[in-house]
């Protein structure tokens, strides 16, 4: 069992965590994507053409939820709906050129933020840190 002041200093930073991860999102201003919309576009961008069922299992989201923000992406140009060749009632959604370049942009200005941010880290700390992010992340997609 872990040391409470481990767990409190854990629960601590994870909060501040939370409430300061917005500086490095770009705002409206400087992009037309959200977390929500770049975490989609991202999904569709790495494993090609998915399905709203698949989305909704891999984002954690009820598929209504997933349904609206793909529909609503669809209405902006970043993805196409295309229907499922096997079952016509269901659908696949694919991220179109538009989504891609906008898609690109919104990351690339997080990586430039992020990385102001570690500028001083070695590339150990980097690495650890990532690491230690990743099996965290994990964590909480298996709870």
């Amino acid at each position: 069992m872990m040391k409470e002041d481990l767990l409190e200093t854990i629960e601590l930073e994870m909060a501040i965590l939370g409430r300061r991860l917005t500086s490095v999102t770009p705002n409206k201003a400087q992009t037309n994507l959200d977390r929500a919309t770049y975490l989609l576009l991202l999904k569709l961008f790495v494993q090609g053409s998915i399905g709203v069922k698949v989305l909704a299992n891999e984002l954690q989201l009820d598929m209504s939820t997933v349904s609206r923000q793909a529909a609503t992406l669809e209405h902006k140009g970043y993805v196409n709906k295309i229907p499922d060749p096997l079952d016509g009632r269901a659908s696949f959604y694919q991220i179109t050129e538009l989504g891609k370049t906008e898609l690109l942009t919104y990351k690339q200005m997080r990586m430039e933020r992020i990385g102001d941010l570690v500028k001083e880290w070695s590339d150990e700390e980097c690495e650890a840190f990532g690491r230690l992010l990743k099996k965290f992340n994990q964590a909480l997609h298996q709870k």
